[in-house]
This record gives structure tokens, C-alpha cells and sequence, in this order.
């Protein structure tokens, strides 16, 4: 399962935002990837591969997850969420 979200938090995710979405990560039942479009994913555990995916306010990232169930799309929803503040 995936998605592909715009990310409208102003600073992206950048040192403080990102550690908080790898904490929010941290929380979900299922383990999900990041990637910009079309770039290689790394996992939402790693402050540092996040990091230096380098995405920024307004970037397209996809997030996935090898699972197809509840808890999957679940999990992709809070990240969504999370990427989707723009304040």
C-alpha cells in the first residue's frame, strides 16, 4: 500500500519536525517508508535518513508499507495527517 501526499508543514521535514514525525512513526503498528517521488525510500524510524531526504514545504514524498490491511492504511493516514499541517 501506498500514498502520495504534498507536504504542507512550512519548514518540512526538517530537525525538529522530523523528529517529531519519526516519533509519531514510532507509535503506528505497521512500518512505513518515505521517499520523495521517484527517489529511493528509507524508513520512518531514522531521524538521520529522513533528514537527508531533504523534503521540503510542498515536496511530493510517498509513504508505504509492505502490508495491505486496516492497520496499514491506519498507520499511512496518521503520517498523512502529520505531513498535512501546514501551522
Amino acid at each position: 500500500m501506498q500514498r502520495s501526499v504534498v507536504v504542507a508543514l512550512p519548514e518540512g521535514l526538517h530537525a525538529r519536525p522530523a523528529a517529531q514525525f519519526v516519533a509519531t512513526a514510532g507509535r503506528l503498528p505497521v512500518k512505513v517508508t518515505i521517499a520523495k517521488t521517484g527517489g529511493t525510500p528509507v524508513a520512518t524510524a531514522s531521524i538521520l535518513a529522513i533528514m537527508t531526504l531533504g523534503v521540503g514545504a510542498g515536496d511530493e514524498v510517498v509513504l508505504a508499507t509492505a502490508d495491505d490491511d486496516a492497520d496499514a492504511a491506519a498507520s499511512i493516514d496518521v503520517l498523512e495527517q502529520f505531513l498535512q499541517q501546514s501551522a
